[in-house]
């Protein structure tokens, strides 16, 4: 993850022109009061859209923007990562070449995500890729269909 330490993300928002000054101000206030992460609440207050804020944080962490709808998600990597990976942290191993395992996410600043993921990992190198949030809630239904389905199997 090649993160712009340099530059915090409202920074990079206003210095792109995707938010006001004013906005990034209002936001951080609000930040302060409910600890919310600064990119819900631009979207939230209506500031930028969703689409426009996965797109600078994909540049502004030199994470690569994807749609899991357009990936076919290969189960029997997915099998390999717990549960607690996927459903708390929303880290979703999509495919894996046998040297790396790639993983989408939705916040990549997610230190115990990420840690977790290295530890599951085991020798496999992770590459994060960037999706929404609408597309971790449909591959988070899809596992837990596919999971219902291998328990159903069982039983």
């Amino acid at each position: 993850m090649e993160h712009r330490k340099h530059i915090r993300l409202g920074e990079f928002l206003t210095g792109k022109g995707l938010i006001s000054d004013e906005e990034l101000k209002n936001a951080l206030k609000v930040q302060a009061a409910t600890k919310e992460l600064l990119g819900a609440i631009v979207v939230k207050s209506g500031y930028i859209s969703a689409r426009k804020l996965l797109h600078a944080l994909s540049e502004h962490f030199g994470i690569p923007l994807v749609r899991l709808k357009d990936r076919y998600i290969k189960w029997d990597v997915v099998t390999k990562f717990s549960a607690t990976l996927i459903l708390e942290h929303r880290f979703f191993p999509i495919e894996s070449d046998g040297i790396s395992v790639t993983v989408a996410v939705t916040n990549p600043l997610d230190v115990w995500g990420l840690k977790k993921l290295n530890e599951e990992a085991n020798d496999l190198i992770p590459n994060i890729v960037l999706v929404s949030e609408e597309d971790m809630d449909e591959a988070i239904k899809r596992y837990r269909a596919f999971i219902r389905d291998r328990l159903d199997n069982i039983l």
